[in-house]
């Protein structure tokens, strides 16, 4: 396993925060979440450059002081209340999907039975399939629900020839059992695909999928309730896998597969708080950052916030559930409110 990125160096980890090594336990065995690059974009069916998107997300920041972003929003410090470790990348070969997915497989599955939350940087969400059937491997197939947004159903069967691109993993996860169907739910899709053979697919594996259209007419708020009573029924946990792409490429651009009319970035962040404040995460992905395509890095600079709304929502919960306190969006900013 590479430390970080040659183009780094090896003294970048996500906002300072310290390395570890997997193949030393101790050196995360005080972790709560474990960060890992996937630099892979051998999935990609248009734009590439999503192997580039780990080094942009760790690195995309302007605040000068490290390992320290306490949340105006949350009041807690997700990388000082949380215990976070950066695992640096998984040595993935473009030119060999099967190999790649299985290493990355296997390093998550690897932080799952140390009972860490790991969060991958992607990479194309080809690497959906190895990171969720990690944790999958340890909390035992079909007791993990997906919240999937995206603005790809990325359920298509056989692609350019191939099982294994970055529109099938979710077919792949289900088909192999680490999923159900049922307990599978996708917030964002919009466009012209698929078409009615994979949708009839989706419908037979009693999968819920919330088109921009039904978000525009219910709100995200009511879309994103329903969802999360799903989620939670019968299954022990939560892996949260998110497209930016599910963004309006007018908030992402950076992205291999843009299409028009997605979510803001406010609404993004607000629903990956919500999904970590409400539900039991117990994996993460950030998928499709394509740096060479991002105008100013506004791309890279949504992701790391998606992981660090995550991560601070996260430690949120974990406080309210130590303490027997509820987070409260309506109290005013005071210095001393704790």
């Amino acid at each position: 396993m590479a430390r970080y990125g040659a183009q780094l160096g090896p003294d970048i980890t996500f906002l300072g925060v310290p390395p570890c090594d997997l193949g030393d336990p101790a050196s995360y065995a005080d972790a709560d979440v474990v960060i890992i690059g996937a630099p892979f974009d051998g999935g990609t069916s248009y734009r590439p450059g999503a192997r580039f998107g780990p080094q942009a997300i760790r690195s995309t920041d302007y605040v000068g002081h490290y390992g320290s972003r306490p949340s105006l929003a949350l009041r807690v410090d997700g990388l000082k209340d949380l215990g976070v470790r950066d695992a640096g990348d998984v040595e993935m070969f473009s030119g060999d999907v099967v190999k790649s997915l299985a290493d990355l497989r296997a390093e998550v599955a690897k932080v799952t039975a140390a009972g860490k939350v790991p969060v991958v940087l992607g990479g194309d969400h080809a690497i959906a399939y190895a990171d969720v059937s990690g944790v999958a491997d340890v909390l035992g197939p079909g007791r993990v629900s997906l919240v999937h947004f995206d603005a790809h159903a990325d359920t298509g069967d056989v692609d350019f020839g191939s099982l294994w691109g970055h529109g099938q993993p979710m077919r792949r996860l289900i088909e192999a059992g680490a999923v159900r169907g049922d307990r599978f739910l996708q917030l964002g899709l919009r466009g012209y695909w698929p078409g009615p053979d994979i949708l009839r697919w989706m419908a037979g594996q009693r999968m819920r999928s919330y088109e921009m259209s039904e978000i525009g007419e219910r709100g995200l708020r009511e879309c994103l309730t329903e969802a999360f009573a799903t989620a939670t029924d019968g299954c022990d946990g939560v892996f949260l896998s998110v497209d930016i792409d599910v963004c309006d490429p007018g908030h992402a651009p950076g992205t291999g597969t843009p299409e028009p009319g997605g979510l803001t970035a406010r609404e993004l962040l607000d629903a990956v708080r919500r999904t970590c404040l409400e539900l039991p995460v117990v994996g993460m992905d950030v998928v499709e950052v394509s740096p060479p395509y991002d105008h100013a890095g506004i791309t890279a600079a949504l992701a790391n916030r998606v992981v660090l709304e995550a991560l601070s929502a996260i430690a949120r919960r974990r406080k309210d559930e130590r303490d027997g306190t509820r987070w409260d969006p309506r109290l005013p900013l005071l210095a001393d409110r704790g």
